[in-house]
């Protein structure tokens, strides 16, 4: 039977504010516990059920799990048990030490731990199976709400749990951020810095204890003191050093929590000592200082320090500053914006481009300081579908004296101003900058081109800096078709021309669609330089919409020449940006291509004509190309018109007032 508490508890605390609900139907923790309350029932989160999907993706438990609520595996169930402490963090059959690390750096500060655990929940009166956490995604905060049916094996839990078995608050933090995750499974592998940005939104550096500047203890300890989250690891060389255990009883490939910092005077002297948590309780440091450890054997021994700071305010400063924080949300897609790093030039240059302008130097110097940290989206989530963390980077470059998206040859002869240390397979990559007041463009990419994935970046001045992205929506300025040449002063070339529009027009003198359809293909499918299958009886009707002037559903001579002279322009616009004279054109070549026909789309609507238009291989031929350009001039031609007779009625910009025309 279902645990239900009927005596007296505390009272119910503010629920931190400006969190996001996620639940599926809409509705928030309050009132999905109000509803459960009112009818007498226990919440169940159809969202994240109970069974073999939250737990694994890609196996399938090796002993049959049993979901049960607390009140089903303890007498008496206690939300959090004489305050949140790390000795409450247990780990269990799940490969997660680095969010337990995390977890146990969380319950150090007090403040931090409060926004993640709201104070509003218990297995008191108001008791109803449900519980929520607060978690950290990409510049927001998320209130994830889960039931609090947990997997067990013989009555005991099999993930994390506490090491007193009547606490619960453990076991359903590690449960809402499985949730958040897309499952259990997902939790397998990572960093503990990874979870610590989730609990606090804050900033990441990565210290290598070997490379560490000689005030590494001062910057440790006052880390701790301003309330930032700590781990450290052991690197491993090789997948075989996972988990194995040196001569001093630490474990390589493991994450650990540093929680606290200290010096003591032994035989006259100043020691330096640092306190290691492991999460697994057990396994401990069995050198000198036992519990504790001498600071230069933490040196000798660890490789890497990973420090969560709540702002970006440098560890080595003693001033606290207040910072200014921009945020962008981007995408990589193959065939438009995926360019890689800057190995790959000819593509390179089509990366999101974001222009910062840094204007105000620091107190009494030249420079200003900014921190930038470039952080790829849902990538432990997306693992069920194979997915794996990117490689990424991001750098740096004095901006022209212009206003738009930097071409191909700018990037050929310009070298970067700064970048990223590395590219490194992290969620996240940051690093701190100094640079003179002026404009500067910040090229987010992934090493590799081609690659997709979704990001959040974010730029820390201590001073005003405006940045925004240069990809964004832009005014198009499409030229007024050409006039037909008056039939006496026509060229010989000309009256070729008018001979076969005669021939394919009939007598009414005015070309249909399907008689339009026949002469085009006729005419392009002779074309050797140039990759075309067929166009179709649609692709002519857009034409025409596009050059029928008269209303008639026709193209008259007139017309038909316009459009004639266009499709020249078009046919040589194609041949020039088909570098490699395959007779298709490179999507990553579509920005150049279209800009040139007097076309300058947001990087989201190039994304969108890339996907509908573009092959597997990242190719359009002309055809494609051809049904592109005349959807483009039609949509743009639709909007000048409306928006010169209703100023005050059309209130989209006219990359919007594309996309929805083109229905793409």
């Amino acid at each position: 039977m279902p645990y239900l508490h009927r005596t007296p508890g505390p009272q119910a605390h503010a629920i931190p504010r400006d969190a996001r609900a996620t639940h599926s139907s809409g509705r928030s923790f309050e009132q999905l516990r109000q509803e459960c309350l009112q009818e007498g029932t226990l919440f169940e989160d159809a969202d994240f059920p109970a069974s073999n999907a939250s737990l694994f993706y890609s196996e399938r438990p090796q002993v049959p799990f049993v979901w049960k609520r607390p009140g089903e595996i303890v007498k008496n169930p206690e939300f959090i048990l004489g305050g949140a402490t790390r000795t409450d963090i247990c780990q269990g059959e799940l490969g997660d030490c680095w969010l337990l690390a995390a977890i146990a750096s969380l319950t150090l500060n007090q403040k931090a731990l409060a926004r993640v655990i709201p104070q509003d929940q218990s297995f008191g009166p108001d008791y109803a199976g449900i519980f929520h956490f607060q978690f950290w995604q990409h510049s927001e905060w998320l209130d994830v709400v889960i039931d609090d049916r947990l997997p067990t094996f013989r009555d005991r839990l099999v993930f994390l749990h506490s090491a007193d078995h009547n606490e619960f608050w453990s076991a359903l933090l590690e449960k809402a951020y499985a949730k958040l995750n897309g499952s259990y499974e997902a939790l397998k592998g990572g960093s503990a810095i990874e979870a610590m940005e989730d609990f606090t939104g804050g900033v990441a550096e990565t210290f290598l204890t070997r490379e560490a500047p000689e005030n590494f203890y001062e910057i440790l300890d006052k880390a701790l003191k301003r309330g930032s989250l700590l781990g450290c690891s052991i690197d491993t060389r090789s997948a075989a050093e996972s988990e194995a255990r040196t001569p001093f009883g630490l474990i390589k490939g493991h994450a650990y929590t540093v929680t606290g910092i200290d010096q003591v005077k032994f035989r006259g002297q100043e020691v330096q000592l640092i306190r290691v948590r492991n999460p697994w309780g057990q396994v401990e440091w069995n050198g000198s200082w036992s519990d504790r450890m001498a600071f230069r054997d933490f040196k000798a021994h660890f490789d890497r320090v990973e420090i969560c700071n709540l702002t970006p305010d440098a560890l080595e400063e003693d001033a606290l500053h207040k910072w200014e924080v921009t945020v962008h949300q981007g995408s990589w897609v193959r065939g438009s914006t995926a360019g890689g790093c800057r190995n790959f030039l000819d593509t390179f240059w089509t990366n999101p481009q974001i222009k910062l302008s840094l204007t105000e130097t620091d107190e009494g110097q030249k420079e200003c300081t900014f921190l930038v940290a470039l952080m790829q989206k849902d990538r432990r989530k997306l693992k069920r579908f194979g997915a794996d963390v990117l490689t990424i980077g991001y750098a740096i470059y004095q901006c022209p004296d212009k206003d738009e998206h930097l071409d191909r040859d700018f990037f050929r002869y310009h070298a970067s101003q700064a970048k990223s240390k590395m590219f490194i397979n992290l969620r996240e990559v940051s690093d701190r900058f100094k640079l003179p007041p002026g404009e500067y463009i910040l090229i987010p990419s992934t090493f590799e081109p081609h690659q997709e994935a979704d990001f959040c970046l974010r730029i820390f001045s201590e001073k005003k800096a405006v940045a925004r992205d240069l990809d964004g929506n832009v005014d198009i300025d499409l030229p007024e078709p050409p006039k037909p040449t008056p039939a006496g002063q026509e060229t010989e070339e000309e009256r070729q021309f008018r001979a076969l529009f005669e021939r394919v027009a009939g007598e009414d003198m005015a070309v249909s669609a399907e008689e339009l359809e026949y002469v085009l293909n006729a005419v392009l499918q002779k074309k050797k330089d140039i990759k075309f299958k067929k166009l179709s009886l649609i692709s002519c009707k857009n034409i025409i919409s596009l050059m029928d002037t008269s209303g008639n559903g026709k193209l008259e001579f007139g017309e038909f020449k316009v459009f004639w002279d266009k499709l020249k322009q078009w046919t040589n616009l194609f041949l020039r940006f088909d570098a490699d004279k395959s007779g298709t054109m490179s999507s990553y070549e579509l920005r150049v291509a279209l800009k040139a026909a007097g076309f300058q789309l947001s990087s989201h609507l190039l994304q969108l004509i890339v996907l509908r238009y573009a092959d597997e291989e990242l190719q359009l031929d002309f055809d494609d190309f051809l049904n592109c350009l005349v959807r483009l001039e039609n949509a743009s031609r639709v909007f000048q018109a409306l928006s010169t007779k209703n100023k005050e009625f059309i209130h989209l910009n006219i990359n919007e007032f594309i996309n929805l025309t083109m229905n793409i």
